[in-house]
């Protein structure tokens, strides 16, 4: 196995306490738009605007709309990390660790959390959005970019996840995934990737090193 050398992390769900505000606000938007598909907030999960958009708004006007509904809740939504993300962040970077952001999000998007916290960008290295892969969450393209990035190979990698589609995203790319029982159970996910944790409280660089020694 490798030694670690970079952290790929998904935002929403795994390093912002964030998923409950999405539901809140897609839900409003499936009801008004589209309520043939009831459970929207939940279909759309991991997936990029513009397929979100292709997919499921095709009518350009309703596009429209429902963009400048998005942006207006962005704009004032809360951004707090899951408990222990800042801390784990500190010290993988204290060891030398490259750290990344993947994100099905977009620029735009990012753009209003440098706003609301301007120093999340000094925590990362590269903060990798929709616009920078063709294919979003399950396709693993996004992560084998994070690898590439950094010159890691993939066994020197760690994915952190919350998400069906990423983690599928991350398994699939062939890195160690790590899943956060932030949203979906510990139950749920636990097939799906490599190693659960309910959060970071307690998470190291040590540990995290010793999980592709595993």
């Amino acid at each position: 196995m490798g030694k670690l050398k970079a952290c790929l992390f998904d935002l929403d769900g795994t390093l912002f306490d964030t998923e409950g505000q999405y539901t809140v606000i897609w839900s409003a938007i499936g009801k008004k738009y589209r309520p043939d598909i009831p459970d929207l907030a939940q279909v759309i999960k991991g997936t990029t605007l513009k397929q979100i958009m292709e997919r499921y708004f095709p009518d350009e006007n309703v596009q429209k709309k429902v963009c400048e509904e998005l942006d207006e809740y962005e704009a004032q939504m809360r951004y707090e990390f899951i408990d222990g993300a800042r801390d784990f962040l500190d010290d993988l970077r204290s060891h030398g660790i490259k750290c990344a952001v993947v994100t099905s999000s977009n620029m735009k998007k990012m753009n209003c959390v440098a706003r609301q916290m301007p120093e999340f960008n000094t925590l990362f290295d590269r903060v990798l959005t929709s616009e920078d892969f063709a294919a979003s969450k399950p396709n693993p393209d996004c992560y084998l970019l994070g690898a590439r990035v950094f010159d890691a190979a993939l066994d020197e990698c760690l994915v952190f996840e919350d998400a069906f589609t990423g983690l599928q995203a991350g398994t699939s790319a062939g890195i160690f995934t790590v899943g956060l029982a932030t949203y979906n159970s510990r139950e749920a996910i636990q097939d799906r990737c490599d190693y659960v944790i309910d959060n970071f409280v307690g998470m190291t660089y040590d540990k995290a090193a010793h999980l592709l020694e595993r």
